[in-house]
C-alpha cells in the first residue's frame, strides 16, 4: 500500500453512511482497513464507500466470532464503530474490552448524537442532527421551508470526516503518549463546528436566523442560483466587489445602481436584494448555460455551471485533475487531498462481503482447522473464492 497512512491497520465494524465514509477515506490514504460484515454476509453492492479494502463476515453474536473480532484488535491501530452508546459493550468489544487486550489501539465511535446527552440512545438520521445544529434551519429559499442538503452535513462531513480527523490526531497522540483512547464523534457535534463562521457573523449582527435570508443561503443577488434559457442553471458568487464589478461588465446591467448594493465588509443592505435579482433572473434567461458560460470563461467573476453528476466527471477542469476515476465500472470520487510525496494508490473495487474472511484470520493466527470449526459453527462464510 502506498499513502500517508499506509502500515496501519484499522478495523470498521461495518456501518451506514457516515462509518463507510471514514473507512473510505482512510483507505484511501493507504490504511490497510479491515471491514467487519456480519454474518450472514450481505450481497455485494458497487458502493464506492466500501472500496480498497478487505473484508471479513462474522457473527458477533456468538462468543467464537467476538473472539475472533478480538484476536484483530490485538495486532491493530486503531477500530471504529457506528452503533448506538452501549451496544458494542453489550457485544463484548467496547473500549474497555478492546483497550484492555490493545492498549495502544485507537478506538473510534461514530453516533448522531454523541455518547451522552438526553438523546444519545435515541435513533435519528443525518437531518435530524442537522436540525440542532443551526444549519437546517438556515438552508432553503426565502419564506419557503427547510431544504435538506442531501446527506451532505451530518453524515459526511459532520460525521466521517470528523471520525476520520479525530483517529488520525489519536494515532498521532500515540505517536508521543504510546496510549491509545477514546474518540467520540457525534455528527450533531461536527454540524454545529461547521456552523463557526455562522456564529462569528450572528454575533457581528450579519447574520438573519430567517430561513434563505442570508448571504451565503441564497438570499443575495450576487451568491445564488439563476436558470438559463436551456432551462439549466448557472451558480453566480462574486462576493468581493472586485468580482462584482466584473461580473456586473460581462452581464452588461447597470452598473451604476447595481455597484452600491454589493457586498461590503461589515455592512450589509439587503433592502434591494430580491428586485435586484429578479432582474438578473430575467437577463439569464436570455442565453444557455453554455453560452453564459462562454462568455465568463476567462475572467474572476465566479460563475460556472450547475452539474449533475452525469456531467461533471466531463468537466475540463475534474477532466484535468482526474477528480473522478473509473473504479470496478463505477464513475466516482478520487482521492483527497493529495500529496506531494505520499501518493495513494488508485481505488479498489469494494470486495464481495466475507471475501477475505480466512485470510486476514489467518495472518491473525487462526489455523486451518479453527477456521473450520468457525465455519462449520456459522461464524463465518462456509467458504470463500
Amino acid at each position: 500500500m502506498a499513502g500517508p497512512l499506509a502500515g496501519l491497520k484499522i478495523i470498521e465494524v461495518a456501518g451506514l453512511g457516515a462509518g463507510p465514509y471514514c473507512g473510505m477515506m482512510l483507505a484511501d490514504m493507504g490504511a490497510d482497513v479491515i471491514r467487519i460484515e456480519r454474518m450472514p454476509a450481505p450481497p455485494a453492492i458497487p458502493d464506492p464507500l466500501a472500496r480498497s479494502r478487505r473484508s471479513v463476515a462474522l457473527d458477533l453474536k456468538q462468543p467464537a466470532g467476538l473472539e475472533a473480532l478480538l484476536q484483530l484488535v490485538d495486532g491493530a491501530d486503531a477500530l471504529f464503530e457506528g452503533f448506538r452508546p452501549g451496544v458494542a459493550e453489550r457485544l463484548g468489544f467496547g473500549p474497555e474490552a478492546c483497550l484492555e487486550r490493545n492498549p495502544r489501539l485507537v478506538y473510534g465511535r461514530m453516533t448522531g448524537w454523541g455518547q451522552d446527552g438526553p438523546l444519545a440512545p435515541r435513533a435519528g438520521h443525518d437531518l435530524n442532527y442537522i436540525a440542532l445544529s443551526g444549519a437546517l434551519h438556515s438552508i432553503g429559499v426565502k419564506g419557503g421551508k427547510p431544504v435538506p442538503p442531501l446527506n451532505l452535513v451530518g453524515d459526511f462531513g459532520g460525521g466521517g470526516l470528523l471520525l476520520a480527523f479525530g483517529m488520525v490526531c489519536a494515532l498521532l497522540e500515540r505517536a508521543r503518549s504510546g496510549r491509545g483512547q477514546v474518540v467520540d464523534a457525534a455528527m450533531l457535534d461536527g454540524a454545529i463546528s461547521m456552523m463557526a463562521m455562522f456564529c462569528g457573523f450572528r454575533a457581528m449582527g450579519l447574520f438573519d436566523d430567517a430561513t434563505g435570508s442570508n448571504l451565503l443561503g441564497g438570499a443575495a443577488h450576487f451568491y445564488d442560483t439563476y436558470e438559463t434559457a436551456d432551462g439549466r442553471f448557472l451558480a453566480v458568487a462574486p462576493i468581493e466587489p472586485e468580482f462584482y464589478a466584473e461580473f456586473l461588465e460581462r452581464m452588461g446591467v447597470d452598473r451604476e445602481r447595481f455597484l452600491p448594493h454589493g457586498f461590503r465588509l461589515g455592512r450589509i443592505d439587503s433592502s434591494h436584494w430580491d428586485t435586484l435579482k429578479r432582474e438578473l433572473a430575467e437577463v439569464f434567461r436570455t442565453r444557455t448555460r453554455d453560452e453564459w458560460c462562454a462568455l465568463f470563461a476567462d475572467c474572476d467573476a465566479c460563475v460556472t455551471p450547475v452539474l449533475g453528476l452525469s456531467e461533471a466527471p466531463q468537466h475540463p477542469h475534474n477532466a484535468a485533475r482526474r477528480n473522478f476515476v473509473e473504479v470496478g465500472g463505477v464513475m466516482q470520487n478520487a482521492p483527497a487531498p493529495r500529496f506531494s510525496r505520499s501518493t495513494p494508490e488508485r481505488p479498489s473495487p469494494p470486495r464481495r462481503p466475507g471475501a477475505d474472511t480466512r485470510t486476514v484470520l489467518a495472518e491473525a493466527g487462526l489455523d486451518a482447522a479453527a477456521l473450520a470449526a468457525l465455519a462449520e459453527a456459522g461464524v463465518i462464510p462456509p467458504q470463500e473464492d
